[in-house]
């Protein structure tokens, strides 16, 4: 798995390439906590377009997430989920839970249009 960031404007660009699982969460979790805790970003968007497989180990990494930027009071959002990705996240009703997007220009926008809404 290989995890690079990006900036766009005020929003920090989580690029994940690879399958997020047991093994390699910690990577995950510390580069996200990294961010909204010690960077302080405005807004995280994690980049799945090449996430083909997420276990319950990578799920809860987003999920720490998704609370800590809360408690920054920042932004977090996820786009480009696979069909498998998107499955795990229904099946354990976190769809909704996040705000998610199809695309990174619609991400980007934020809060106008989330898919998971």
């Amino acid at each position: 798995m290989q995890i690079t960031t990006r900036q766009f404007e005020s929003a920090t660009i989580v690029d994940v390439v690879g399958d997020i699982t047991l093994y390699n969460t910690p990577e995950v979790r510390k580069m996200l906590l990294n961010l909204l805790k010690e960077k302080r970003v405005k807004r995280v968007i994690v980049n799945l377009e090449k996430v083909k497989y997420i276990d319950s180990a990578g799920v809860a990494s987003l999920v720490e997430g998704l609370k800590v930027s809360r408690e920054m009071k920042s932004g977090f959002a996820l786009f480009g989920l696979s069909r498998m990705t998107r499955e795990v996240l229904e099946l354990t009703r976190l769809l909704k839970v996040f705000e998610v997007y199809e695309t990174e220009a619609e991400a980007l926008l934020g809060g106008s249009s989330p898919t998971g809404a």
